[in-house]
């Protein structure tokens, strides 16, 4: 009998390395489907939570946040789309061509998380997929309705979402647990547990940390890094194979 888990997926729509973990974490649900039945849920995390209405040139905003030359980022973004391209993930060949503010898509993720967790699948890789397969403004109402419609949710429901405040404090509460709470989580991170309640927060002391390089080991004071709770990552079912590891390159933004 499969083993029940259950997985956090704590992320932005702004990570495109949480594209390329999403991508690569269904194709290793489905090589492990004999040995576990997994639920899947959708955490927030915001990359640039203060980003204004307008965004930022991409190119402007890379070099003035991580100091990065334009052929730097043109070789992390190759990289990018090397290692989506391996696990079945198409980035658009000019990239986002700007950081926009994702709070409203978070929102309707939170929204749809209530309706199910297949359709806040559908719902966060339609705005995955329209942010960097296409370069869509994902913080313009028009492309977030597109994806509510292309993710099979009711339109006009999420409409009345963006025309208020709806679901804004439980996004930023959650926000403010996985960070808090997981010492720091930054994306892609995901919180495991065995089935039964709905895993917490990773706690200070109870975590597991991921590297960029996707090897467990003590977090440095000064960085934020992905983390799991209840199984080291790659770790493996009884008779299964592991989760797929996310390795970043050295030196890569996770923008």
């Amino acid at each position: 009998m499969p083993t029940s888990i259950e997985i956090d997926f704590v992320s932005d729509i702004a990570c495109p390395w949480c594209a390329v973990g999403l991508a690569a974490l269904l194709q290793a649900l489905v090589r492990c489907q004999d040995v576990v039945q997994p639920t899947l849920r959708f955490q927030p995390f915001e990359l640039n939570p203060g980003m204004p209405p307008e965004g930022e040139d991409i190119g402007e905003h890379l070099a003035r946040k991580y100091g990065s030359s334009p052929a730097q980022q043109a070789q992390i973004r190759a990289a990018i789309a090397e290692r989506g391209a391996a696990v079945g993930f198409a980035f658009h060949p000019d990239g986002r061509g700007r950081i926009v503010n994702t709070f409203n898509a978070h929102r309707l993720l939170h929204w749809a998380g209530q309706q199910g967790q297949a359709p806040q699948l559908a719902l966060k890789r339609a705005l995955l997929q329209a942010y960097h397969g296409h370069a869509e403004r994902v913080d313009h109402d028009a492309v977030l309705l597109a994806c509510v419609r292309q993710a099979g949710l009711d339109e006009a429901r999420a409409a009345r979402i963006l025309t208020g405040d709806e679901f804004a404090a439980e996004v930023r509460e959650a926000e403010r647990q996985w960070q808090d709470g997981g010492g720091g989580v930054s994306p892609p991170g995901l919180g495991l547990g065995a089935g039964g309640a709905a895993p917490r927060p990773p706690v200070a002391g109870r975590r597991h940390p991921v590297g960029a390089g996707g090897d467990p080991q003590p977090p440095p004071p000064d960085q934020r890094r992905p983390a799991a709770r209840g199984v080291r990552a790659g770790a493996a079912p009884a008779g299964g194979r592991g989760l797929e590891r996310l390795t970043i390159p050295s030196g890569s933004s996770r923008e």
